[in-house]
């Protein structure tokens, strides 16, 4: 038993070595290969000086670029106008290749650019510039995300009201990566008509969505028969905006074997991106997205929709 008075420099010593193990160990927690896609505000602080940083910002209310302010050098794009198929139906279908070039071109983008990506969102918008830069062939070892996005930013930093200028860039994209998404048809086809034991549909949507008890930007409520339920914005933090350690993130997705093909969809396009990157990161190999979603799916009248929690109603029971 330690002496009453030597129990305090006892204790001060080992709190001094317990946060010394904290310190050495914290690096070897952070450093995770499959996730090296996410920085911190300091690391984004340590490379925002290089000219081959380009930072791009995604807000889910687009004026708030010029009213609440800006990472200081960001670009602006536009959710809607900037990630969908403009003269498409539904219009958050993927852009084509060639619109989405342009985009990034005007927004500066090179081959050698080093993408930093955030959002106010809890990085579901930015997932879905994310996803589609992959969809179109750039170098994704180039492109980072903000985990924390604005609010990690502006803890320590000033944003700026001052719309940034640069000159076009001259990005050049590949075709579209054919095994990143599906369209409707593969998805009733492989769910809804052969029940193919080795695809798994998920609808990220948030689970009154899928249950059909709100009924929100489609004609039909519920969700595609077979679809199961992961809310991919639970795999963040709804208050710091930043993603769960991958253990929760197994823990959200673990039921699913991974050596099946995933399909996912939403509603527009960046929760199920999100899903998307969340997926990847855990080491599932064979994931792709409904080009369209229930936007698409919700909107066809004569596509099978089933109500309620269950993944089946009675109609597919048998």
């Amino acid at each position: 038993m330690i002496p009453i008075m030597a129990r305090e420099p006892f204790m001060n010593t080992l709190h001094t070595w317990l946060l010394l193990i904290g310190l050495l160990t914290a690096p070897l927690v952070q450093a995770d290969p499959a996730r090296d896609f996410l920085v911190d505000a300091s690391w984004l602080e340590a490379h925002i000086e290089d000219p081959k940083t380009l930072v791009l910002e995604v807000r889910y209310h687009p004026h708030r670029y010029f009213t609440l302010g800006h990472i200081e050098g960001a670009m602006q794009v536009q959710r809607f106008l900037d990630l969908g198929d403009n003269q498409g139906s539904p219009i958050m279908r993927f852009p084509a290749r060639a619109a989405f070039e342009a985009t990034l071109r005007r927004l500066g983008v090179n081959d050698d650019s080093l993408l930093v990506l955030y959002d106010d969102a809890r990085t579901a918008l930015a997932s879905r510039l994310y996803f589609l830069l992959a969809l179109y062939g750039y170098d994704m070892r180039r492109v980072k995300l903000l985990d924390g996005g604005t609010g990690d930013w502006s803890a320590f930093h000033e944003l700026s009201s001052t719309e940034t200028q640069r000159p076009p860039g001259r990005v050049t994209l590949k075709d579209a990566d054919r095994r990143l998404y599906v369209e409707w048809t593969e998805v009733y086809s492989e769910v809804v008509a052969r029940r193919n034991p080795q695809v798994v549909l998920i609808d990220a949507r948030p689970h009154e969505m899928y249950t059909g008890e709100i009924l929100r930007h489609a004609v039909q409520g519920g969700h595609i028969p077979g679809a199961i339920n992961i809310v991919s914005l639970d795999g963040t933090d709804a208050q710091t905006q930043k993603w769960r350690s991958a253990q929760e993130l197994a823990s959200l997705y673990g039921a699913n074997p991974k050596d099946r093909t995933i399909f996912v969809y939403c509603h527009d396009g960046f929760r199920m991106s999100l899903a998307w990157m969340q997926l990847k990161s855990l080491g599932y190999e064979d994931v792709r997205l409904y080009n369209g979603g229930w936007s698409h799916w919700g909107n066809e009248l004569t596509l099978p929709t089933v109500l309620g929690k269950d993944a089946y109603d009675v109609d597919y029971a048998l």
